[in-house]
């Protein structure tokens, strides 16, 4: 039994990288810097406004830009055939993630936010953008399965870029109005969502799928993997904070007479990746998965991509928006937590899995 087994959160915070092992931290980090700057410098709305085409503020477009590549550069997606191979596992991945997880997310959103709407649809989002970069992380650390992890995170990449938009009108627009809450929902467009979803996950996938198809070619996979992606992994980070610094500049001084708002957001999500990860683990395992294959299909469908969910949520709402808001606070809660689940993912293969 190996000693990450045995003692609880630290060895799994040694494994983590200085920069993901602090997220929570540099992300309250960049809340304060936002509203200080917001607070000492009024006119910086103006001054944002003034670089927007339309509605679109082009410095932040290109920050999330940024922010989405470097996860859609790393997946391996030469391995998406070994998630096909098994289809009783994809099968049960595919509804963990697309019908599962929505569903449970917008039925807290509803439970805990129906009287905040632009909440609601931020919360809604999250659980819509299934998560393709951090969950590799966690995988890691719960010694999950990595080909599988790998396939399932180029799976849910493709499906995003191609259904993302028609879940989001679907979940956003078109079931609160048949629950009755047509009237407190901001309603948009499938083209809307389409437009934000093209751009600010269109453009990324085809420059991360050409970026993996370019450079494994000439230089090989273990260059691409050992030398090429580290060097571009920071770019998510940098430009989440970035992006963060200028949402809360914007809402200055009034973020800091809402601090219950965050805690109306956040405890949602935190029945949501409790909920998620405790329901799929017991499917998976009931179908007989191996326990790497239990953590890594736990993980994938309790993780969410919470870069996508701030992209479409700035770019269809704005970025000073509830919605943009309520996404922001995806990653503040989900990081913490997922630490501390992948120690219970390591105690349940002691007790479920490993023989005396």
């Amino acid at each position: 039994m190996s000693a990450t087994m045995s003692i609880a959160p630290a060895p799994v915070l040694r494994r983590l990288s200085f920069l993901d092992r602090f997220l929570t931290l540099w992300i309250f980090l960049a809340m304060a810097a936002g509203v200080a700057l917001g607070a000492v410098f009024p006119g910086v709305k103006t001054a944002f406004d003034r670089m927007s085409v339309g509605t679109t503020s082009v410095p932040i477009a290109i920050g999330l830009i940024l922010m989405m590549y470097p996860p859609l550069a790393k997946v391996n997606y030469d391995e998406l055939g070994d998630v096909f191979r098994d289809w009783k596992i994809l099968g049960l991945s595919l509804v963990q993630n697309w019908i599962i997880g929505p569903v449970l997310m917008f039925a807290l959103a509803i439970l805990f936010l129906r009287d905040r709407p632009e909440y609601m649809v931020g919360l809604i989002m999250i659980g819509l953008a299934r998560c393709i970069a951090m969950v590799i992380v966690w995988n890691d650390l719960a010694d999950g399965d990595a080909d599988y992890c790998a396939g399932l995170v180029a799976f849910n990449s493709i499906f995003q870029v191609l259904f993302f938009s028609g879940y989001a009108f679907v979940f956003i627009t078109v079931l609160p109005r048949w629950l009755g809450l047509g009237g407190a929902i901001v309603h948009i467009t499938i083209g809307q969502i389409a437009e934000s979803v093209g751009i600010y996950l269109g453009i990324p996938f085809v420059a991360g799928f050409a970026t993996w198809k370019v450079l494994t070619t000439v230089k090989g996979k273990t260059w691409y993997r050992d030398r090429f992606i580290p060097k571009i992994s920071p770019l998510t980070l940098t430009f989440l904070l970035f992006t963060i610094v200028v949402m809360f500049s914007i809402k200055g001084a009034s973020i800091i007479r809402m601090p219950l708002d965050v805690v109306r957001v956040a405890i949602p999500l935190l029945l949501y990746f409790g909920i998620m990860f405790a329901v799929s683990f017991a499917l998976s395992r009931r179908v007989g998965a191996t326990y790497p294959q239990c953590a890594t299909l736990s993980f994938t469908a309790a993780s969410n991509n919470f870069e996508l969910a701030i992209a479409v949520a700035v770019a269809t709402f704005g970025i000073d928006s509830g919605a943009a808001f309520a996404a922001v606070i995806g990653p503040l809660i989900e990081v913490p937590v997922m630490i501390g689940l992948v120690d219970v993912a390591l105690w349940m293969r002691r007790k479920y899995f490993e023989r005396p």
